[in-house]
């Protein structure tokens, strides 16, 4: 389970977080939805701890981070970019993290195969696709088995093949009782496996429902997209060049 009680974050005179509070409960999903700029990879780096609050507090397990000792088998994340080198091999990568987190070896070959890269375990990740780096990415969140999950956009870079294969993971991990928390864009992916929906804007949570209470306030065949920008509407941001950010 996740609790974010009340965090802001400011950056000089940005307000980037506003008093978030909102809840991940364990067994299911929940998806963090919001315009570019909403404040919801802020969030997720507080949560993982890469960024701290200016006040509030994140609880994960009933516990901070900084009570954990064993904090990759509690909390595995995927932020997106992440440091590798690109010479070494995709299992090489993940066994140097196996070591860094005090993880057995033998974890390496069973997310190999659980994120479908265990055919190209060998090939340097400097010569990977995107979408490959984001399954990579994946296997290092989840090489403790960990109990609470924290994935930034997992599905881009990823083709139609890749969407069903992540669409199958998390509601397996669900299944087995894990939080999952998931920020994304495709309301299509959302909508298939969703179960709670925190909606941001301007740093603010605009709406904290289930999946099924926000689909009902949208109107037309896509009722979750309609329902969405009623919601965000007013909570797009524009540069002065009229690019969205």
């Amino acid at each position: 389970m996740i609790s974010v009680r009340g965090v802001s974050k400011r950056f000089g005179e940005n307000v980037a977080v506003d008093d978030v509070s909102f809840e991940a409960e364990a067994g299911s999903i929940t998806y963090l939805l919001g315009p570019n700029g909403a404040g919801k990879t802020t969030v997720m780096r507080m949560i993982a701890g890469l960024t701290r609050a200016a006040s509030g507090s994140v609880r994960i397990n009933d516990k901070g981070l900084l009570d954990f000792r064993d904090t990759i088998g509690e909390i595995g994340f995927s932020l997106g970019a992440f440091s590798r080198n690109p010479k070494h091999t995709a299992r090489q990568h993940l066994l140097w993290q196996a070591r860094l987190g005090g993880v057995p070896a033998a974890n390496v070959g069973r997310v190999l195969e659980q994120v479908g890269l265990e055919p190209v375990a060998r090939r340097s990740v400097g010569k990977f696709s995107y979408g490959m780096l984001q399954r990579l990415g994946i296997a290092s969140a989840l090489l403790g088995d960990p109990r609470t999950l924290v994935l930034d956009e997992p599905a881009n870079g990823l083709d139609v093949e890749g969407t069903l294969w992540l669409r199958e993971l998390v509601v397996g991990l669900a299944a087995e009782g894990k939080c999952l928390l998931i920020a994304s864009h495709n309301l299509t992916e959302v909508e298939i496996t969703g179960d709670r929906i925190v909606v941001m804007g301007k740093g603010k949570v605009l709406s904290d429902t289930s999946k099924d209470e926000l689909v009902a306030k949208g109107s037309g065949p896509r009722r979750l997209e309609s329902a969405y920008i009623d919601l965000t509407r007013t909570s797009v941001e524009y540069t002065a060049g009229g690019g969205e950010r």
